[in-house]
């Protein structure tokens, strides 16, 4: 039996109770967001804990995750600024009451947490590494949705900015934060079946590659569609190699 403990807290950030899921004992720390509108215990549901479980009761990782906050306004048809604005807040839920949370579970300040997700959760694993370089070391981000603009039906914002890295990081200068990304690598791993996006990818990793981030693109081929059978074949594969 895979060790499991739920938290739940109000965040002033996001404005709502969140909830965050451990899984495991012992191991490197892994954030796996959630798909759009998941909550923190949809990895438990869909069985990607399950396929985890040789990792997890190794003490290789240590599974945390979390509500999807941002991805419940952008699944749910909410005005596009509020979005973009919940977005950014997610991300300050992220970095200041998630991140501190997973160290304080694990014992102290870890050297790094690798981050992970699928479609949205892809979004925010990349997302999360760019803008926190300092705490995030790994990603793998499946079959990702990197480009946002669309779902802002016209509209921009500086929430919708920073918090999107294939706009923001063409334009990010040089310091400390490019510094520590260039020593980062995010994976790329997409399908090529139904309802799978490749160029999405694609065009992700040359934004990075233009910057010096060490990225890599993996398509899986025309058999695997945009789906939980694929994430679950993905994650386990990848998290093996870089743990």
């Amino acid at each position: 039996m895979v060790a499991k403990e739920v938290s739940r807290w109000y965040s002033p950030r996001v404005q709502t109770d969140m909830m965050v899921v451990r899984w495991g004992h012992f191991g490197t720390p892994a954030l796996l967001f959630p798909t759009a509108g998941g909550d923190a215990e949809e990895a438990e549901r869909f069985k990607m804990v399950q396929v985890l479980r040789p990792l997890l009761e190794a003490g290789r990782i240590k599974l945390f995750s979390c509500d999807s906050a941002a991805g419940k306004a952008w699944s749910t048809n909410q005005p596009p600024l509020h979005c973009a604005w919940m977005q950014n807040q997610f991300d300050g839920f992220v970095y200041r009451e998630l991140v501190p949370a997973i160290h304080a579970d694990c014992g102290g300040q870890q050297t790094g947490i690798i981050t992970a997700g699928a479609s949205i959760g892809a979004f925010n694993a990349l997302a999360s590494i760019c803008r926190h370089p300092d705490v995030f070391v790994k990603a793998i981000c499946m079959s990702g949705t990197y480009d946002l603009q669309s779902w802002l039906k016209g509209e921009w914002s500086d929430d919708f900015y920073f918090s999107s890295p294939i706009h923001f990081l063409p334009n990010l200068g040089e310091g400390e934060q490019l510094r520590l990304l260039r020593q980062r690598f995010i994976l790329l791993p997409t399908g090529e079946g139904a309802w799978e996006d490749p160029s999405q990818s694609w065009r992700m990793a040359e934004v990075l590659g233009a910057k010096g981030i060490p990225n890599r693109v993996d398509p899986w081929g025309v058999e695997w569609e945009h789906d939980w059978p694929t994430w679950r074949e993905m994650l386990p594969k990848y998290l093996n190699e870089l743990v």
